[in-house]
């Protein structure tokens, strides 16, 4: 097991599930054992649930990534790099009513391999996620090198009305980073991140934050509560990541119960997160932070409690 693909078989057996979603939906049950697949989509009103010893190996064949078209909210580029972009290993895009649960199996993206071949220059596109959940409306362990940059555990990007809860996530970027949109294509867009509950997590990013706020938030991002999060060895327990050109904004932001220990910032907010998708957005596109609220937080071996820079 795990050397054989199963993506067709993942793919058709979503795709005869989703004749229940008027019924109220139905689950895919991934048994015990090694699965090897590549990008398959999620459907409306539909569970993906992963036995205890049930592991999803993602290929490492490139032909099983479907390449996508830029999404309309980042433009074609980033970095002013233009890469074709691959479809993430699980993937749902206008959706209502998914879950990924399941009796704490895994989901191994084997990463190293993509990043060997970007080291050495041998991508021609832009690696694929782990997990993308996009413009949707409603117990997960991550585990990324923490010497390995750009590994963000998850990125809820321009969705209304989610929850993310009970997860343990070590990464060498942000635990989670809330996003909409990029420059002058998310303004275009106008999708906000809104409605957003994050609870319960612990977080291990010791170059990141547990909790980013953009870079990518020209859509807007409003309306997020936050609650008991443990963070260790990491970086910043919340930052917000703006910069001129962005747009957009960040507002109403409730922070409370964080438990921090040996970090170098608890809150830190940059203005001048510089990267662009390219060089047409408006320099005049100013974003707004406005209603940030923190309590109850205790932080044990902080260099730094608070800092800002190029940002008021």
């Amino acid at each position: 097991m795990g050397k054989t693909s199963n993506t067709k078989a993942f793919e058709e057996a979503i795709k005869n599930l989703s004749q229940y979603a008027p019924d109220g939906g139905a689950q895919l049950i991934v048994p015990a054992g090694k699965w090897l697949t590549g990008s398959f989509n999620l459907t409306s009103h539909f569970t993906l649930f992963l036995h205890k010893d049930a592991v999803l190996l993602a290929s490492q064949d490139e032909d099983e990534w479907p390449v996508l078209t830029p999404l309309p909210s980042y433009g074609g580029a980033r970095e002013n790099v233009v890469f074709e972009r691959s479809g993430s290993l699980i993937f749902a895009s206008n959706v209502t009513d998914v879950i990924i649960t399941g009796d704490n199996g895994t989901v191994d993206g084997q990463g190293a391999v993509w990043w060997e071949k970007f080291k050495e220059k041998k991508l021609k596109k832009e690696r694929p996620y782990l997990i993308e959940i996009m413009y949707a409306d409603q117990g997960v362990t991550i585990l990324a090198p923490v010497d390995v940059p750009n590994t963000d555990g998850i990125n809820p990007d321009s969705c209304t009305n989610v929850i993310i809860q009970d997860c343990y996530i070590v990464s060498g970027d942000d635990c989670i980073a809330v996003k909409s949109g990029l420059d002058q294509y998310g303004i275009k867009v106008g999708m906000p991140m809104k409605q957003l509950i994050i609870r319960r997590i612990t977080c291990i990013s010791p170059k990141s934050a547990a909790i980013a706020l953009g870079s990518e938030m020209s859509g807007g991002i409003e309306d997020v509560r936050v609650e008991d999060i443990t963070a260790i060895n990491t970086e910043s327990a919340v930052r917000v990541k703006t910069a001129v050109g962005r747009g957009g904004y960040v507002k109403d932001i409730f922070v409370r119960r964080m438990t921090l220990k040996t970090m170098k910032y608890v809150f830190w907010m940059i203005g001048s997160y510089s990267s662009h998708a390219d060089k047409g957005y408006d320099p005049k596109a100013l974003p707004e932070i406005t209603n940030i609220n923190y309590r109850d937080i205790v932080a044990d071996n902080v260099t730094i409690p608070g800092k800002t820079r190029r940002a008021r």
